[in-house]
């Protein structure tokens, strides 16, 4: 008789250490965490985000043993030619379990696999809360509704009452604002940049892991670098928070827009990287969200301004987007509400173009499987939308490049906020812009082999006429937006020369967008 009556599959992104499962060992429970193929390969991902899982994954299976419990941890040399499926079918076959135990996946892919294991096997099948978002997955369709647009402020609102954030005991919101954005939108100066942290950088050996990577022809995005700089365990989450909470947070939100390629930081600035200790589930966000406000409670240099961006991020953003994302699942991936189809250039893969906004935020996601928010909406997201890109090469991209990526988070954010490509289930309006924006939030435009206050001739700025290119082209669509639809006004008032000739270099920038 073997010795395991129970089977528990723990996937790379359920490194919860406080779940349930793991608050004591129990005779006759395995705990299965393992490497697959297909997941190294659904998509081309950077080097980074696999030696951060791949090394998460292995730190997480040997604190579980330490704690007593029962693991078996299998590399790629073990599951090669293995899927999710056959590997777990496989493994309840082999220590002839009578259950098999999953928790919920966070991807409707892995849900399906799922299904398929709970169909085909001979024993029971259980499936149980992660345990780490804060809205219950069962709720879900009570706050969202399929192929409808939910605004996230509403939803946001309700989560800060119902959970007591940041707020008073009348049950008004801390400060007299729900929101705090408009005061979050500052660019930086010169005397700013001197005043930047250096960023917390973990320096882990991964070499074991690349060489494995590479011996399994595993393809992958970026430069393999021996030395990883991303947090791996819970004891590296805890530290990076803590270092954001005492050097980062009193200028978060303040700065959380800006961009800058005049220091060595400016890839990180006042951004916390928590994104893939939290998605990881090494990190739960009610603990992110307790340890900024008591910061901010105690801390005089934090002002409400800047929790509430953060905690606006988390509580608010991160928990609708999850919603959005399984209410309108699986028919997300076939939205393309303003008929994109071009492919995406090569110089996504190599940051190898002129434009230097868009050379920064590539080539800092090739350095770092990274970008903050604004570098992935309006910079590489804005320039893909005027395009006219096909979403399912930018959600590829996405999905791919950034270590924070899981389809869950990473689609809602390309295909509704970034590439307007549903229609506006999320975003009230396409977040389109033209150069204008890139000079206010940066200073990208002032080294740029382009001139951002020119919308004709060979210097001009790609963004300026492929900016009013998208909003002639789609007009009819966004004339009656009230968010957008005096912008026209503006275009209206120029003579037809000037019009034709602003049209002009956009079809001219887009035959030869491989050249920008």
């Amino acid at each position: 008789m073997s010795q395991y009556h129970t089977l528990r599959v723990v996937l790379g992104d359920q490194l919860n250490a406080a779940h349930k499962w793991f608050r004591k060992p129990e005779a006759g429970v395995l705990h299965l965490i393992a490497e697959l193929h297909p997941e190294a390969t659904y998509v081309k991902h950077h080097i980074q985000k696999l030696c951060a899982f791949f090394l998460a994954m292995e730190n997480f299976a040997k604190a579980l043993q330490d704690a007593g419990h029962h693991v078996q941890y299998l590399t790629l040399d073990d599951t090669q030619g293995q899927t999710l499926e056959s590997l777990v079918l496989g493994m309840a076959k082999a220590y002839q379990v009578s259950r098999i135990q999953l928790q919920r996946p966070d991807e409707y892919r892995v849900m399906m696999d799922y299904q398929a294991i709970a169909s085909n096997a001979s024993v029971p099948v259980s499936l149980t809360d992660t345990e780490h978002f804060m809205l219950p997955f069962e709720e879900i369709p009570r706050h969202f509704k399929a192929k409808t647009t939910i605004r996230m402020e509403h939803f946001y609102r309700k989560m800060r009452q119902r959970f007591n954030i940041l707020m008073e005991e009348d049950h008004s919101p801390v400060g007299g604002n729900w929101n705090y954005d408009n005061a979050n939108r500052q660019a930086l100066k010169q005397k700013d940049l001197a005043h930047i942290p250096e960023p917390l950088l973990f320096s882990h050996d991964v070499t074991h892991i690349v060489q494995r990577i590479e011996q399994h022809q595993i393809p992958y995005i970026g430069k393999a670098q021996t030395q990883l700089l991303w947090p791996v365990s819970r004891h590296d989450s805890l530290t990076l928070l803590q270092y954001f909470c005492d050097h980062l947070l009193p200028n978060f939100g303040r700065f959380q827009d800006a961009m800058t390629d005049q220091t060595p930081h400016g890839w990180s600035l006042y951004h916390s990287r928590l994104s893939f200790a939290l998605n990881s589930k090494m990190l739960h966000p009610s603990h992110v969200i307790k340890a900024a406000v008591l910061s901010y409670r105690y801390r005089k240099d934090i002002d409400i301004a800047q929790v509430e961006g953060f905690v606006r991020q988390i509580l608010g953003w991160r928990e609708y987007v999850r919603g959005m994302y399984w209410i309108n699942m699986p028919d997300y991936h076939e939205q393309n509400a303003l008929n994109a189809e071009r492919d995406l250039p090569e110089y996504f893969w190599t940051g190898d173009t002129k434009m230097n906004c868009l050379a920064n935020a590539i080539g800092q996601s090739l350095d770092y499987g990274y970008a903050h928010h604004i570098q992935r909406l309006m910079v590489t997201g804005n320039f893909c939308m005027l395009t006219g890109i096909h979403p399912d090469q930018v959600d590829e991209w996405y999905l791919g490049i950034y270590v924070d990526a899981i389809e869950w988070v990473e689609l809602p954010n390309t295909r509704s906020m970034s590439q307007f490509a549903d229609g506006g289930w999320v975003a009230s309006k396409p977040y389109a812009a033209s150069g204008s924006y890139i000079q206010k939030m940066s200073d990208y435009c002032s080294s740029c082999h382009y001139n951002v206050k020119e919308k004709v001739g060979e210097q001009a700025c790609p963004l300026n006429s492929l900016y009013w290119r998208f909003m002639i082209q789609h007009r009819d669509k966004l004339l009656k937006n009230p968010r957008i639809g005096m912008i026209y006004g503006n275009w209206d008032k120029q003579d037809k020369a000037q019009q034709d000739a602003v049209l002009e270099r956009a079809e001219w920038c887009l035959d030869n967008i491989e050249a920008l």
